[in-house]
């Protein structure tokens, strides 16, 4: 019991650690973790995701709100245009065999953390003053809910991206304002999920107590680490993630 709950608080700093300094990838370590360790089903596993980040991005983007690294015109924009999609998308993946949505999804995501190691982006010289492009951030922020409400996750590892290459927004800035977006975003994927199998409520407090302190880490890191090499991290970051997803997707959709 006592090593079953000490796994279950480190995994849950880890997720709170990773959205605070990241701004993202909370829902990518969530589900799994939920379904290989804790022993939920998949549709438990997604649902009780969405609650465990949106709580925790919720309080990261309060603490990096009082810091002044968050955008919110850009976050109701971006966040409310996903909560609509999230929500109405909520029961697609019933669509889809999970192994070609994951698979599409690593895609996706090795192309983005392609461009954002390779430099081609403009956080580190954004200018401050130049009012974002709000079609594109409207789009991107659509874009971004429809996969929260198929795949259950915030998306951050997404969101980020975008607002650094797209909306423009500078990279410390971008990691606050994802983690509204991700709380919004989780919310709307939430609700579109509760006609099936509700949050499990007592890894919902072990995870979130455990990503509290977590998120409290990576913001005070957030805040010492340059954006570039922030940047350079959160690349390395997906394409990880993206490269273990098709390894552990891709011969199943191919069978």
């Amino acid at each position: 019991m006592i090593p079953g709950l000490l796994l279950d608080l480190a995994v849950g700093f880890t997720i709170g650690l990773t959205l605070g300094l990241l701004g993202g990838g909370g829902s990518i370590l969530t589900v799994p973790a939920l379904v290989y360790l804790a022993g939920l089903s998949p549709a438990a596993a997604v649902t009780t995701s969405l609650a465990i980040v949106g709580t925790n991005s919720l309080i990261g983007a309060t603490i990096h709100g009082r810091q002044g690294r968050l955008n919110w015109r850009v976050a109701l924009v971006f966040g409310g245009a996903g909560m609509v999609v999230a929500y109405l998308a909520a029961g697609l993946s019933r669509l889809f065999t999970p192994s070609a949505l994951l698979v599409a999804f690593a895609t996706l995501m090795a192309v983005i953390g392609g461009l954002m190691i390779s430099g081609k982006t403009r956080s580190a010289k954004a200018d401050p003053d130049r009012p974002p492009n709000w079609p594109i951030t409207l789009a991107a922020g659509a874009g971004v809910g429809l996969l929260t409400g198929i795949l259950g996750v915030g998306g951050g590892f997404l969101i980020v991206p975008a607002l650094v290459m797209l909306v423009g927004l500078p990279m410390q800035e971008a990691v606050g304002t994802s983690l509204l977006v991700i709380a919004a975003n989780s919310l709307a994927g939430l609700l579109g999920h509760l006609g099936g199998e509700m949050p499990d409520l007592m890894l919902l407090i072990v995870f979130g107590a455990a990503g509290v302190f977590g998120i409290g880490g990576g913001t005070w890191l957030a805040q010492r680490v340059p954006a570039a090499r922030l940047q350079q991290g959160f690349a390395v970051f997906v394409l990880g993630i993206a490269a273990f997803l098709l390894f552990d997707n891709l011969p199943k959709l191919l069978a």
